[in-house]
């Protein structure tokens, strides 16, 4: 089996190199764009499947997997921040409250194809404009969903409380790609 990590994410890397899996990081062009009918919750999933789709026909001894994260507050989907000003709006929006963070996975043969969605609900504290500024000016969260990576300052200092697998939040649930991967 021949495992391609559609994923350019090196915390996706990361982890799936720590499962113990050996694979090929592959690139797919695809406009990630969830239509309006498609509900937050959905839109990990979505979005993951959407990639798959894209990408070539498979051979008969790969396996791909794709990855999409997703973050919302009071079903309001935070992608990734546009800017500096756009990453600051997010910030401020999740400040002090609870949201839900989805990661949605595809696992791709040439027979079959598994798509599964795990979430997490995360708690952070009161978020100063001071920390705010601090966080984006050193870690440049430009590429991560709602703005902020778990695994980062903003995560140690400010997560309060979360219910889910950290994993997921990080961008790949570890628990679903690891089962899947065994049955295949």
């Amino acid at each position: 089996m021949k495992l391609l990590l559609a994923s350019q994410s090196p915390r996706r890397k990361e982890l799936l190199s720590s499962l113990g899996f050996a694979f090929e990081v592959v690139k797919i062009d695809c406009e990630e764009i969830v239509p309006e009918h498609i509900k937050v919750g959905e839109s990990a999933a979505y979005l993951s499947e959407l990639k798959a789709d894209a990408f070539r026909k498979l051979e008969e001894d790969e396996v791909l997997l794709t990855a999409d994260t997703v973050v919302a507050i009071d079903n309001q989907f935070l992608g990734k921040p546009q800017n500096e000003d756009d990453a600051k709006n997010m910030l401020k929006l999740l400040s002090g409250k609870t949201h839900q963070v989805y990661t949605g996975i595809t696992i791709k043969t040439l027979e079959k194809t598994i798509t599964e969605t795990d979430v997490a609900d995360v708690e952070f504290d009161e978020i100063t404009d001071d920390e705010i500024e601090f966080y984006i000016k050193n870690y440049k969260p430009f590429d991560k969903a709602g703005s902020y990576g778990i695994q980062e300052w903003l995560g140690m200092a400010k997560i309060k409380k979360m219910n889910g697998s950290f994993y997921t939040i990080m961008g790949l649930p570890t628990h679903l790609v690891y089962k899947i991967l065994k049955e295949i």
